[in-house]
């Protein structure tokens, strides 16, 4: 009976430490399920010490909650670029209020050709209570956006 219940009390330690594991915290991806293709990372540290590869803005508009960015880069087919459209955190207090944004491409493609990608961002992270309408600031694109949620 003894050690039936040592061999037990093993069984369901290892039973634990195997669920602790499989429930272990993942960092969330970037990636949204809805209908937009990203979400948007809020961090100053990050909008600060931003590097990203060279791209050109071919259009951005806003559609429902989503950021529709059209881009070109150079690139062998654009299928492992990255992105991140990170905002600083800092909310100019004006009338709408104005959020300021950079957009991140990580390109390791080493290829001369010319690729162009329509990527979305969900912005209802973004929003701010009491308010239904921000202009955003992305850095390199020629325009404000006027965000009404």
């Amino acid at each position: 009976m003894r050690i039936l219940l040592k061999k037990m009390s093993f069984a369901i330690v290892i039973m634990f430490c195997s669920m602790n594991i499989l429930c272990e915290d993942v960092d969330e991806p970037n990636i949204s399920s809805d209908l937009c293709d990203y979400r948007v990372v809020i961090n100053e540290n990050l909008y600060e010490n931003f590097e990203s590869s060279s791209f050109e803005f071919i259009n951005a508009e806003i559609t429902d909650d989503c950021l529709n960015v059209e881009l070109g880069a150079s690139g062998c087919d654009g299928n492992t670029w990255v992105f991140n459209l990170v905002d600083s955190g800092a909310i100019a207090e004006s009338s709408p209020e104005q959020r300021y944004l950079k957009l991140q491409l990580i390109n390791d493609e080493l290829c001369l050709a010319y690729f162009e990608r329509t990527i979305s961002f969900d912005l209802a992270s973004l929003q701010i209570n009491g308010s239904n309408e921000i202009i955003l600031h992305i850095e390199g694109f020629e325009s404000s956006l006027n965000y009404k949620y």
